[in-house]
């Protein structure tokens, strides 16, 4: 590992170095990140330095803000956007942010387009993995689609990018331990395996100066488990030597999802009361002890979701250095998440208008008093109350049935609009409750 690489992961942390946390009052380091357009061959070298030029050249910023037309040339050849990323986490509200003075660490990369591959493992042709080069056009502007409370997001940002630095500067795992291994728990629908997609996306392009590409390996874990117990334990292992044989190539930066984890650790349990076959023990033996051989590997990293939290194994448990609770949302990232879905419709012209929507600081300030600057954002602020209590995924189809079902054609404006979105979310409701009847 030479000194560049070390530098290179070092400008990758979210988090300074020197102890300081990169809050709202001392965040003095930003990341933007540059999607180099796909048929360019300029140097990398070269897109940052004009692209440092452009943003000194704009002098302020006011919180993330994302640029596709330029009037410098090179730029406009070889750039589909720029993009500064992350200065509104977790707080979503805006600030003034002096570009000529603070450090811009630049991500210059290209994303791949082919379509997910399937990993099979046996002549029964089970699929038991989807595999993405990475980054991902799949996966791009998933990160910012998602809305926590939370500095969540910024919190598993800060362990990858930790967990990646300490390998590769040698620290002694027997001294300092981490088994690279997340866990994300929480009711369903509330983004656990987009989280883990959009944050595989997001570590192929923070550490594109340090590996060539990435790799998501997302494993299904309902196909191991054949319909003979005793063959689960083999397709595990052929699994992981598949994956060990894309963590061999010290260039790849590989990500491994294994989602609805429970469905394989819970079998240890079942198995010692009796309710499950004594082979699904060797499921979960040969899962546990491949996840302890891929460790040694400074350049994996394993994320894994569970829907019921209750029902992982303990010793899978106790692997996971990040064990976070995915909660539904709540009202504020409600607000945000519909704030984006019209944002979104404004800019497609379905609705128009187009009008300037508060966000929730701005709604504060004003003590949330009504007036002809805040009627529909206040209006929204109430649908978001109403909405408490549907999953984030539903949230995402609340605006699309809004027009499907109290709308057709287009544009109409942000008032009809509104009328509609709450139409939608009394709808939703009742359609809960009477599936809840049967």
């Amino acid at each position: 590992m030479d000194s560049e690489q070390i530098i290179a992961l070092h400008n990758a942390l979210p988090m300074s170095m020197d102890g300081k946390t990169d809050t709202a009052k001392n965040l003095t380091a930003y990341h933007v990140e540059v999607l180099q357009s796909p048929c360019s061959t300029l140097r990398r070298t070269l897109i940052k330095e004009r692209v440092l030029e452009f943003l000194k050249a704009k002098r302020t910023a006011f919180g993330d803000f994302i640029v596709k037309e330029f009037q410098d040339e090179l730029l406009s050849q070889n750039v589909h956007h720029i993009a500064l990323c992350d200065v509104d986490q977790p707080s979503h509200e805006k600030r003034a942010i002096d570009l000529t003075t603070c450090t811009l660490h630049i991500h210059v990369f290209q994303v791949h387009t082919d379509e997910a591959g399937s990993e099979e493992l046996d002549e029964e042709n089970i699929s038991a993995a989807s595999h993405w080069l990475l980054p991902s056009t799949h996966f791009q502007g998933l990160w910012e689609s998602l809305v926590y409370d939370e500095a969540i997001k910024t919190r598993l940002l800060n362990y990858a990018t930790t967990t990646l630095l300490f390998s590769d500067k040698a620290v002694d795992s027997n001294i300092i331990s981490w088994n690279r291994v997340v866990l994300l728990h929480g009711p369903p629908g509330t983004g656990k395996t987009s989280l883990c997609k959009a944050l595989a996306q997001k570590l192929s392009i923070r550490f594109s100066d340090r590996y060539t590409h990435g790799q998501l390996v997302e494993i299904n874990s309902h196909s191991l488990f054949s319909k003979w117990f005793s063959e689960s334990g083999k397709l595990v292992m052929k699994m992981f030597q598949k994956i060990q044989e894309l963590i061999e190539d010290p260039e790849a930066l590989v990500c491994v999802l294994i989602d609805e984890v429970e469905s394989l650790t819970a079998a240890r349990k079942s198995s010692m009361s009796g309710v499950e076959p004594s082979d699904a023990i060797r499921v979960v033996n040969a899962l546990l002890t491949q996840l302890d051989q891929i460790k040694r590997y400074p350049n994996v990293l394993i994320l894994t979701t569970s829907n019921i939290t209750g029902a992982v194994d303990l010793a899978f448990v106790d692997r996971a250095d990040i064990k976070q609770y995915i909660g539904p949302p709540s009202r504020r990232a409600i607000y945000y998440i519909y704030l984006s879905c019209l944002k979104e419709l404004m800019r497609c012209g379905v609705i128009s208008p187009a009008h300037q929507l508060l966000d929730i600081r701005a709604l504060e300030v004003t003590r949330f008093m009504e007036n002809s600057a805040t009627t529909y954002s206040l209006k929204l602020y109430n649908i978001a109350g109403k909405s408490l209590g549907l999953s984030g995924r539903t949230l995402r189809k609340i605006p699309f049935l809004a027009h499907a079902l109290h709308l057709q054609g287009a544009p109409v404006t942000l008032e009809v609009y509104l009328d509609a979105l709450s139409l939608a979310v009394d709808t939703q409701f009742k359609d809960q409750g009477e599936l809840g009847k049967d």
